[in-house]
């Protein structure tokens, strides 16, 4: 299964581009910390994003998406990347919508790993 849950800071400011498709993409750096430790960054980015979506360097949000690696032609000929696409983003300051959002993320894995993450 793959499913990515974020929480952390945009560490710098969202660039939102139109793509060749017609498509609109926002990309997200999001650096996490556990526990105290060491600062992780994640890219993310968002295809076509509600209109809504207002995000800035700073704001604290949380992430729902996958883990993809993407190909693209670049200067130096074909790249990949590894990133975590959006599904969702969500200020930390919607708490009940980050609960539905965790909630539904509990409920896809099911069993046994549903029912330890229910009991933390």
């Amino acid at each position: 299964m793959n499913i990515v849950v974020l929480k952390g800071r945009i560490t710098s400011e969202p660039v939102v581009r139109s793509l060749a498709s017609g498509s609109t993409l926002l990309s997200l750096e999001v650096t996490t910390r556990v526990d105290g430790g060491p600062a992780l960054s994640a890219p993310v980015g968002w295809f076509d994003p509600p209109g809504s979506a207002r995000f800035a360097e700073g704001d604290e949000v949380v992430v729902l998406g996958e883990v993809k690696r993407r190909f693209f032609r670049g200067a130096a000929g074909t790249q990949s990347r590894t990133e975590v696409v959006a599904i969702e983003v969500l200020p930390v300051t919607a708490r009940r919508r980050v609960e539905r959002l965790v909630g539904s993320v509990v409920q896809r894995l099911g069993g046994p790993a549903a029912a330890a993450l229910r009991s933390s």
